[in-house]
């Protein structure tokens, strides 16, 4: 599972997601691309599953990048804690998703794969995304 190696802080706070992406709302390494139309956080657990689809389906022929990272940590108190007593621990990390992302590249495998590959990717996701190609821009 992706997580950070070290920290500044352990514990962070929710924070927004505003605007569109400027920065990553291009493909880099790639020839196709899935890119995110809605703005969210997306944790560790939900890109490793895509990642997972995605490779399955290409049967390792190909190469996929993960343009996203989860830096960020989401902690939760135990259950049937009362109030107060501070915040809870750490319990996932995530990224966040601003619309126009490139959260995936793929290249080395034909346009109907790599389309069908990034729709099993994009059911394993909570945004609504695009499949997207270099020629596109």
């Amino acid at each position: 599972m992706l997580m950070p190696k070290k920290m500044t802080y352990r514990k962070a706070f929710k924070g927004r997601i505003h605007g569109k992406a400027t920065k990553g709302d291009k493909i880099a390494y790639g020839i196709y691309g899935l890119q995110s139309l809605e703005a969210e956080r997306i944790t560790a657990r939900q890109i490793e599953a895509a990642r997972q689809a995605m490779t399955r389906k290409i049967k390792r022929s190909g190469r996929v990048w993960i343009r996203i990272f989860p830096h960020l940590p989401v902690s939760r108190k135990p259950h049937d804690t009362k109030m107060g007593k501070g915040k809870g621990g750490p319990e996932f990390y995530v990224a966040r998703v601003k619309p126009g992302t490139v959260m995936f590249e793929m290249n080395g495998v034909v346009e109907d794969l790599a389309k069908e590959a990034m729709r099993l990717a994009a059911h394993k996701l909570p945004v609504k995304t695009k499949f997207i190609t270099k020629r596109d821009f």
